[in-house]
């Protein structure tokens, strides 16, 4: 009698538990992309490349300054409205004019990721980091007839150190002839670590 009433306890005690476990949590769907922060009556907006516009259910510590090119972590909610995971600036650039005799610094990158994506060329890159800030840039050469775009990085004596992976974005909406909404197709230069490396690519 006394083991049965103990298997019996033992019975009453393992369902307990069992239906005392906790679900596991669910990790919300998430998206991420390259985006512009927008601000209107002191409302931070972020509009994707498609031109779509993202608003913020709820977006605490972070105002970003107008135009500032970030990547967005989000989970979508309804419609256009997101639930903001994480949002980190990125480097925001714009063209440069190459001047004659001017030189473009051509320290070497591993290109991860390069596209056109709305008014901006987008990049991931790799390259070795210490400790001190690299300096980069996009210029673009107006004595060539074609559409020429050099991408510059210079290491400013960067001690060696370790891989690390940047991301940058150039707004290039001045390719576009004023008043034209034709698509300009250009070439990028880029040297790497296997050689100067030529992009062809187009804003539409």
């Amino acid at each position: 009698m006394k083991r049965k009433l103990f298997i019996t306890t033992l019975i009453i005690v393992f369902s307990l538990a069992a239906g005392c476990e906790k679900e596991d949590e669910r990790i919300d769907n998430f998206l991420v992309d390259f985006a512009t922060v927008l601000h209107s009556q002191q409302i931070v907006f972020f509009q994707l490349d498609n031109q779509r516009i993202l608003i913020p259910k709820e977006l605490k510590n972070y105002s970003g300054n107008n135009g500032q090119r970030v990547i967005l972590n989000y989970t979508p909610l309804r419609g256009d409205t997101i639930k903001v995971n994480d949002v980190a600036d990125i480097f925001t650039g714009e063209i440069q004019t190459l001047k004659i005799f001017q030189q473009i610094y051509d320290d070497p990158v591993k290109i991860q990721s390069l596209w056109v994506g709305g008014d901006y060329l987008n990049m991931v890159f790799e390259t070795e980091y210490h400790s001190r800030s690299h300096l980069i840039g996009l210029f673009r050469d107006m004595v060539s007839p074609t559409v020429d775009l050099y991408f510059s990085h210079f290491r400013n004596n960067d001690p060696p150190g370790y891989p690390q992976t940047f991301y940058v974005s150039f707004l290039i909406s001045s390719l576009r002839p004023a008043g034209s909404s034709d698509p300009v197709s250009f070439r990028l230069f880029v040297n790497t670590y296997t050689g100067m490396r030529e992009f062809d690519l187009e804003l539409k």
